[in-house]
């Protein structure tokens, strides 16, 4: 092989790469802007249907349009064989964040609640201290500082704290929680199996509270619920594949996509303008939630 055809293979190869990088970006951004679709529903629904009972239909509509696709895609492996009690965990702390946020978006503005949800990942940097054993970093210690702050800017403890608001944290903890699970799980199955599990098993735990709040929607609020699942379960599917194209680091910041898209959705469909606390309080927890990045990226 001669030093040009080297060459040419070598930048053939970093174009490659870079295409392959463009497109796990271009997925993780559809995945993100998705999710606020799937609030923007919730939120709309709440105000005929108790948000417990949304948070079933969320996940048995994605059951349906999910397992069919591992069915097909893995047969009798549909589901995970091995190692079910981290799967389980893992499940039940996703289930518990997505309710205590449904909840608090019937209650405070989409931006608010997100805003205060996003504390999860400053929280988990605690818990992995504390849990796993991971060693304490200045760098960690500001972040958790700077969200703890920014928490403080929305909750505003000195006056009325609105329940809203501590469940979208207590949300926010639940995910940290799931976080630490996932980390402590080092699951090897496959996303797909792991995706029909939680969506099966996820449906399952919430249907006591389904039952307990059932609701009938009316023709016209069905293709609403419809669309909400296969937000959701889209939303999961890009993320899965945008990890297979692209570098964590890479993603990790367009995960804040989410709190620009929620809160476009909270001013153009409910007229949900936050004061300026609350944006001064997201804005310190994502620069805490960069800084923790950045980290990673060292």
């Amino acid at each position: 092989m001669t030093e040009r055809q080297g060459l040419a293979e070598s930048d053939g190869d970093g174009r490659t790469a870079q295409r392959r990088g463009l497109l796990g970006l271009a997925l993780m951004t559809l995945a993100m802007l998705s999710i606020p679709l799937v609030d923007g529903l919730a939120k709309y629904l709440s105000a005929d249907h108790s948000p417990l009972y949304i948070a079933w239909a969320r996940y048995a509509v994605a059951c349906l349009l999910v397992l069919p696709l591992a069915l097909a895609m893995k047969g009798r492996q549909a589901l995970p064989r091995r190692r079910l009690g981290p799967h389980f965990l893992r499940t039940v702390f996703l289930m518990g964040a997505m309710t205590c946020y449904f909840v608090a978006i019937a209650e405070i503005p989409l931006a608010t609640a997100i805003s205060a949800y996003f504390v999860g990942p400053i929280i988990a940097t605690v818990l992995a201290v504390l849990l796993l054993g991971e060693r304490l970093t200045w760098r960690k210690g500001v972040a958790v500082v700077l969200g703890f702050a920014g928490a403080l800017l929305i909750v505003r403890p000195g006056g009325g704290v609105e329940p809203g608001i501590l469940l979208a944290l207590a949300a926010g903890g639940f995910f940290a929680c799931y976080m630490i699970a996932t980390r402590m799980a080092s699951l090897s199955a496959d996303p797909i199996q792991t995706l029909a599990f939680q969506c099966l098993v996820g449906a399952l735990i919430l249907t006591p509270q389904a039952l307990w709040t059932w609701s009938v929607p009316d023709s016209g609020q069905l293709w609403l619920f419809a669309a909400m699942g296969l937000f959701s379960a889209g939303s999961h599917l890009l993320s899965i594949t945008a990890f297979r194209y692209a570098d964590a680091s890479s993603l990790a910041p367009l995960v804040y996509l989410e709190l620009v898209g929620t809160a476009a959705i909270g001013f153009l469909v409910f007229d949900e303008l936050p004061d300026l606390l609350v944006w001064l309080g997201a804005s310190v927890i994502v620069a805490s939630g960069l800084l923790l990045i950045r980290r990673r990226e060292a």
